[in-house]
């Protein structure tokens, strides 16, 4: 299972893998809670779960209770029409076929953030440019 995190200050994210046994640690955990960061070498860290997706790439839903495959009525509006349709999601709930959670981060920890959001090849490149 992969964990999507991500800083609303600096908008930086970063994703790192979570190990069997500290996955079934978040197994029933829902959309909206809180969960430490030591289970990805983050220590300090408290991250508040804000979606994921299961293993067949269907996107969590906050409303749909459980770990349950479910299609739900979306509104699509665009200029001139209104139209209703399906869309297939998961429960909001993290269960064994959840594949990636998203993540922000609400409590820091010791670590500096330059650490725990490592700057990538691309970025370092265009600062040197400027």
């Amino acid at each position: 299972m992969k964990i999507v995190y991500s800083d609303k200050k600096t908008g930086r994210a970063a994703q790192a893998e979570i190990s069997a046994e500290n996955a079934s640690a978040i197994f029933g955990k829902k959309i909206g809670d809180t969960i430490e960061g030591d289970m990805i070498n983050l220590g300090g860290y408290k991250l508040k779960i804000t979606g994921g997706s299961d293993s067949s790439g269907f996107p969590m839903h906050k409303y749909v209770q459980g770990y349950v495959k479910t299609g739900v009525l979306r509104d699509s509006t665009k200029k001139g029409s209104r139209s209703v349709r399906r869309k297939t999601v998961v429960g909001g709930m993290i269960g064994a076929t959840t594949a990636q959670i998203n993540a922000v981060v609400v409590e820091y920890g010791s670590r500096p953030v330059e650490e725990v959001f490592p700057k990538k090849e691309k970025e370092a490149k265009a600062q040197e440019k400027s």
